[in-house]
């Protein structure tokens, strides 16, 4: 195979990737007007049903456009040799293969987001302010643009750097070792990510004393479930919509409330929302995402590994000087229609698991109250309460809310 064949390979993932998307969404599209079902007659009323839809119309169109944006920076940046000037630019300034490196992605990360700071702007100011979500301020834009830059720069700078040194020492078998420190990294993260990064971003505060702890220690203490670690973060700094999560194992793990969640919801629809998170621990599920997230980086390391010194990969996206780095451009390219399908199988068992949460849910507290808040929750958000389900089959990592009524519902 030539080069020539490989570029035409990897232009041709790009726009089926890009058609076979809009297809989804115009799909998807075509039901946003579709009768709301009976199960679901009370999320919204008609001026809120309407609402829903204008926010959804909204954010069609803006996907089309910042995709077809996205997709003619991609290609012309492959058809004008674009990789070649930013591997030329890196090495004009050193000519160490790991500072190359860090400089060659810190130019292709940088740029693509000064070129995605508009529409990530617009996104914000413009379409969440007019259905009344956003509560971003410019000032917390960007700083929060400038604090991910510079964490990009300190830890993925750093796990990449590790990468390049692995590969200098040990050529064929620096997957293993990359694996390695991948598979410490994402288990430290998930360990520590509320308490170290979460604070660069957000204000936790442990919940107070009152009615609502006591209800949620009672639960907890009613399943076996030592929990002593429930925050409140001020979700409502940048937008209006609710959420919660649970994270960290053993003495780190954590639940963390949005306060929006704390405004929305009654008590009672607060600890259902949490007796489904506790359902994903009791379940394992968050052991099975961490372990199959390990295996699969493992696997896609090592099939890394058998290309990554070919020089048809960086001679394919047209940078004649072969290196570890521009191959690891081109390789990400043509690995992306494997992870499209590992990220459809990975959906499948959201949805799977999302139902066990229910159900957990539904036999240690109340389905009624988990019921009332997911409807609460939708409406909030505006969400789509009627997807395609070919769209759902592909995007969705939660079953639809409709689904998840009818199975709390079963007896």
């Amino acid at each position: 195979m030539t080069s020539s064949i490989l570029f035409y390979i990897i232009i041709a993932i790009i726009i089926v990737d890009f058609c076979v998307d809009k297809i989804m969404d115009a799909l998807n599209a075509k039901h946003f007007n579709d009768e709301v079902p009976n199960d679901l007659s009370d999320v919204y009323d008609d001026e809120a049903y309407k609402k829903s839809q204008l926010y959804k119309a909204a954010n069609y169109r803006f996907g089309i456009w910042s995709s077809l944006f996205s997709l003619s920076i991609t290609l012309g940046f492959l058809l004008l040799d674009g990789f070649e000037f930013v591997d030329n630019l890196a090495r004009s300034y050193n000519e160490n293969s790991i500072i190359v490196a860090l400089l060659f992605f810190g130019i292709i990360m940088l740029g693509s987001d000064i070129i995605s700071t508009p529409f990530s702007y617009y996104k914000t100011f413009v379409i969440e302010t007019k259905f009344g979500f956003n509560k971003t301020t410019k000032k917390t834009f960007i700083l929060d643009k400038l604090k991910g830059l510079l964490m990009m720069a300190i830890v993925g700078g750093g796990i990449m750097a590790l990468i390049v040194w692995f590969y200098q020492q040990t050529q064929d078998h620096f997957w293993i070792y990359t694996w390695g420190i991948i598979a410490v990294f994402s288990v430290f993260m998930n360990m520590f990510y509320s308490k170290l990064i979460v604070p660069l971003f957000n204000k936790q505060i442990r919940l107070d004393d009152g009615n609502l702890r006591d209800k949620i220690s009672d639960y907890a203490k009613s399943v076996g479930f030592n929990l002593k670690n429930i925050f409140i973060i001020d979700g409502s700094k940048r937008s209006t919509k609710a959420n919660a999560y649970f994270s960290g194992f053993g003495s780190e793990k954590r639940v963390t409330l949005y306060d929006t969640l704390v405004q929305e919801l009654t008590d009672e629809e607060i600890v259902a929302v949490l007796a489904h998170e506790v359902g994903h621990y009791k379940k394992r599920h968050v052991i099975f995402n961490l372990a199959t997230s390990i295996l699969l980086t493992g696997f896609t390391l090592y099939i890394l590994a058998l290309f990554i010194s070919n020089p048809l990969l960086s001679h394919a996206i047209g940078v004649k000087t072969s290196s570890f780095h521009v191959g690891l451009i081109a390789f990400g390219l043509l690995y992306s229609p494997i992870s499209e399908i590992t990220g459809l199988i990975m959906n499948h068992f959201s949805r799977k698991f999302e139902y066990q949460a229910d159900n957990y849910a539904k036999t240690t507290y109340a389905a009624d109250h988990l019921i009332s808040s997911l409807k609460k929750l939708s409406k909030n958000s505006l969400s789509n309460l009627t997807p395609h389900p070919a769209y759902v089959w592909m995007h969705y990592s939660h079953p639809t809310l409709l689904n998840r009524i009818k199975n709390l519902k079963k007896p």
